[in-house]
């Protein structure tokens, strides 16, 4: 995301201010009418602002943090009006009623549009990923599986063969089988892979930059309170559909269910602004965005209760109760919508659910854990070095060709891809290839074991088996397609264009599991007199399932990038629809969360939120280190003085030079300069705003005028310019700590109150402040990281 670096100021050292108590706004009501004092000093018209609410005060510029306890003030009081009002008539008895249900409306939309359009990529993913090989002639808009579906001549062993779809080469030539056959369909998937990844890597560019990568590290750092305006508007909407079907259907390493997030998100901030109990509190926006993330997962995998419990473990900030039903009925629509929609045509919402009818064994916890370990290696392998390509592509030249290397990486994955049958197909496809059972309907060549003439025994029932010629063929190409993966997904993930990483991990881990489950079964045939198998795997008996065995890998493989536990077992189980093998997946989930933080604490999202240096402050870290709040407030020894204003002896002209001179997002308001004992502090934005509508609307402002901060102006002479008083701008309760305050305290302070920045005093008078982007420079410093990475305000 370097585009959103270019559109701001990179070295904004203050932040606006905080309130400490949700009530205080309600006793900042001030006495608008003028007095008779005043009326003798020329005071007559002399007005408090926010009296008569202006356009714009108490927003928020971009890429600043919002000030999440004057939103929550914001929010009390608003709804105390509404119920102080519902008394009084029955028509604001139904108003009251209506916002009350607005939550409820605006879930229902979500999970309803969230739903129809995840539908909709699906379908569209599906025929366009087949048109790179071939066409159904009978209309052109079924995919490979639907068009046989409808055939009379299809068999049961023969079942993705069928008159109606030609491959392009067959189509072209005539001829389906041979040399020439092959190189043709070679190249014709290559130059559709192309083609899909050009226009979407153009499309993002020229229309909506903020439409490629996952979009979850920035979802993360918006729902802790950041502003990134535009990020879920309607043109990132659209373009990242649109461009999502693109980049998967073109065949490169990714996947769907991120950026299915991001999509999801937006469509919650498209039903935002047509509520303003949403679209004018960006606390209240960010509970919703909370639970559109619940709905966005819920239609990537099928799994309402996980989508809830990833909205709460991996991306939410701030997830009050509420926000935990509404996220839960969310979910619950957008899995209803989708499964009516039913894109896989298998009445699932998943197009690799499976069940397995083979439990599992306490030996095979062994290679379950070694899964786990390999999770958590690759894990690490794949951040470490994903970043480091990213960071590259930052730092050097190849960050100006954003086109270019998408173009490249899809011409060496077409390249690559095409002749291995397990990277040509997409990626969805392949894992729920490897995460199926074998029975005896099956035709993979997974399936391809050495069968006894003489067994006869229920379909679900069948026993070990030798491998066959088809299995070890099946091995050495899934060991060339586990090794394209790790290398390849390195250099996709992260390019100007929507990607996903949820499904590439997955495939990796599913293939490993895989390749280890065949192992382990035939291990069990082979040797079952060994003290391992001895007790549980007897001759004939269906011991060992190398599906669940992908499972699990893939299940160890995704915590290991993004380091999930919770949501990532409850998301597998809902895939599978097992509960019995729940305890696998919690082992490897764990196993594979400790090896991959034995080598880092941060998973990939917010190794990214560092890379583009987004405030953002994780509640899962930990600060141990004994400094204080002196020594990390500004200013510093060498610096300049605070730049404060008076309570009464400051002109209109000094408060407009002080904003010219300084990019500073709010100022502390004294008593005085001698005395710096501490009143409040003001926001720049509505400082200027006030001033602004003041000459306006305000006869007699001029540059002369003082600025008051105090309930009632003193007497002035009547020649005196018209005074500015501004009292109700002024927030009264800042929030403070004293210069020895211990930083692990005041990091919590900033972490759980959501605070933009704290003022530090000394028996009341002011010593200096402390700013979000303060704590984060100070936390990077004190892990030997470069603090001036911290580029947001």
């Amino acid at each position: 995301m370097s585009e959103l670096k270019q559109h701001i100021e990179l070295h904004h050292q203050l932040e606006g201010g905080m309130v400490r108590s949700v009530s205080m706004r309600s006793s900042l009501a001030g006495v608008s009418g003028a007095t008779p004092t005043e009326e003798m000093n020329g005071a007559g018209n002399l007005m408090d602002f926010l009296d008569e609410p202006f356009p714009d005060v108490g927003t928020y510029e971009d890429f600043h943090t919002i000030d999440w306890l004057r939103e929550k003030s914001r929010d009390t009081d608003r709804h105390r009006k509404i119920t102080s009002k519902s008394k009084e008539s029955i028509w604001e008895l139904i108003k009251s009623l209506l916002d009350a249900w607005s939550g409820w409306v605006v879930m229902l939309l979500i999970g309803l549009l969230s739903g129809t359009l995840a539908g909709v990529i699906d379908l569209a993913v599906d025929w366009m990923t087949d048109l790179k090989e071939g066409v159904c002639l009978s209309a052109f808009w079924y995919s490979h599986e639907q068009c046989c579906w409808t055939s009379n001549e299809t068999t049961f062993d023969d079942r993705d063969k069928c008159p109606q779809w030609q491959k392009w080469a067959e189509l072209m030539t005539g001829h389906a089988e041979g040399a020439g056959a092959y190189v043709l369909n070679y190249f014709l998937y290559i130059l559709w892979a192309l083609l899909f990844s050009f226009l979407a890597v153009s499309l993002v560019r020229v229309f909506a930059p903020y439409a490629c990568g996952s979009g979850i590290p920035e979802i993360k750092t918006i729902l802790s309170g950041f502003i990134i305006r535009g990020y879920l508007g309607k043109w990132t909407l659209l373009i990242k559909t649109v461009t999502l079907v693109l980049a998967v259907s073109s065949g490169l390493s990714l996947g769907k269910e991120g950026p299915l997030v991001h999509v999801a998100c937006c469509c919650g901030n498209l039903f935002c602004s047509l509520f303003s109990k949403y679209s004018k509190n960006e606390g209240k926006r960010r509970e919703v965005l909370s639970a559109a993330a619940a709905a966005g997962v819920s239609v990537a995998f099928g799994a309402p209760i996980g989508g809830v419990l990833f909205s709460l473990e991996e991306v939410s900030y701030y997830f009050p109760l509420k926000t935990l039903w509404r996220s839960f009925f969310a979910a619950l629509v957008a899995a209803f919508t989708l499964r009516s929609i039913n894109p896989f045509g298998n009445s699932r919402l998943v197009l690799f659910y499976v069940e397995y009818h083979t439990p599992w064994y306490m030996a095979e916890l062994v290679p379950f854990i070694l899964l786990g370990v390999f999770g958590g290696l690759w894990g690490t392998l794949f951040i470490r070095a994903n970043i480091a390509w990213c960071r590259r592509r930052k730092t050097t030249q190849l960050g100006k060709y954003p086109v270019l290397e998408v173009i490249a990486v899809t011409g060496i994955t077409a390249v690559l891809a095409y002749p291995n049958p397990y990277t040509r197909r997409s990626t969805s496809e392949l894992i729920s290839e490897l995460f199926n059972d074998c029975g005896a309907l099956e035709s993979s060549q997974l399936c391809d074991y050495i069968n006894n003439p003489n067994m006869s025994r229920p379909v679900d029932d069948i026993p070990d088996r030798p491998a066959g010629p088809g299995v070890y063929t099946a091995l050495w190409q899934l060991a060339l397609a586990l090794i394209f993966k790790i290398v390849i997904t390195i250099f996709t993930f992260g390019m100007k264009i929507p990607s996903g990483l949820f499904i590439p991990s997955m495939a990796v881990g599913a293939i490993a599991g895989r390749i280890v489950g065949i192992a382990v079964e035939q291990m069990a045939y082979h040797h079952h007199d060994w003290i391992i198998f001895k007790n549980w795997c007897r001759p004939g008996a269906d011991c060992v399932t190398p599906g669940l065995y992908a499972m699990v890998g893939a299940a160890a493989c995704l915590g290991g990038v993004t380091r999930m536990t919770v949501s990532l077992v409850v998301i597998m189980f809902e895939l599978t629809g097992g509960l019995e093998y729940i305890v696998p997946l919690m082992a490897a989930a764990v196993t594979s969360k400790w090896v991959a933080d034995a080598f880092g604490k941060e998973g990939i999202y917010e190794s990214h939120i560092q890379l583009n240096g987004y405030p953002y402050l994780d509640v899962r870290d930990e600060f141990t280190h004994r400094t204080l709040a002196t020594d990390v407030m500004r200013p510093r020894r060498n610096d300049p003085p605070l730049a404060v204003l008076t309570q009464d002896s400051t002109t209109v002209e000094d408060v407009e030079t002080l904003i010219k001179d300084t990019d500073y997002n709010g100022f502390p308001v004294v008593v005085s300069r001698e005395s710096e004992r501490l009143i409040g502090f003001v926001q720049r934005r509505d400082l200027t705003l006030a001033i602004k509508n003041a000459r306006q609307k305000q006869d007699g402002v001029v540059s002369s005028s003082v600025v008051y901060f105090t309930e009632d102006a003193p007497q002035l002479p009547a020649s005196n310019p018209q005074p500015l008083k501004l009292r109700r701008i002024l927030n009264l309760s800042p929030f403070t700590v004293t210069d020895h305050t211990p930083m692990e305290t005041v990091v919590d302070i900033f972490r759980k109150l959501g605070l933009r920045q704290c003022l530090v005093t000394r028996s009341g008078r002011l010593l200096g402040i402390i700013t979000k982007k303060d704590v984060l420079r100070h936390m990077a410093q004190m892990m030997n990281q470069d603090p001036e990475s911290i580029m947001f305000n």
